[in-house]
């Protein structure tokens, strides 16, 4: 495959797997500046990704989700962490397949599963969800992450150790 160094880097994966801890990482490394696309869209609202998906809808969000990452994977020289859902937008995903590197972290439900105490009141799709449904959508979003340049297993790693495996993968 044929990859160039600048091109933006963005991190899929389901919502948990590590995307912004280990594209902070990567950023820090390459000397790159680090955007988590949830965050940028937080901080426009000016507040957290549940409340709006309350107050605006899911829409208003995936609408400015959608042009944030069309606009930033374009770029240069980016780490991007996208949402876990950015992916069911094809547009989202062709353009990201087209003009960044796409590197899918690839988590276990069973090591999935450790991290939902530390997740669950920031990812509005999960609310009020069983563990059930929770690994139903959790097998459905495996098929949209299908799509991408690298995939890293981050089951039992240190993220210091996913972000050099990711960085020699790419340099080499």
């Amino acid at each position: 495959m044929n990859i160039d160094r600048e091109n933006s880097i963005v991190f899929i994966g389901f919502m948990g797997a590590g995307k912004t801890t280990i594209g902070k990482l990567v950023a820090e490394k390459l000397n790159r500046e680090f955007i988590d696309i949830d965050e940028e869209i937080e901080k426009e609202f000016n507040m957290p990704v549940t409340q709006i998906f309350k107050e605006f809808g899911e829409k208003a969000f995936r609408d400015r989700e959608k042009s944030l990452i069309t606009s930033l994977s374009q770029q240069k020289n980016l780490i991007i962490s996208v949402g876990g859902g950015a992916f069911l937008q094809e547009e989202i995903k062709k353009v990201c397949l087209f003009s960044s590197i796409v590197i899918f972290l690839d988590i276990s439900f069973e090591s999935w599963k450790e991290r939902i105490s530390q997740i669950i009141d920031s990812r509005p799709v999960l609310q009020g969800k069983s563990i059930e449904e929770m690994q139903e959508l959790f097998n459905n979003r495996q098929k949209v992450y299908a799509d991408h340049h690298f995939k890293i297993q981050t089951d039992n790693k240190n993220p210091v150790d996913i972000a050099n495996q990711i960085i020699e993968k790419i340099l080499n």
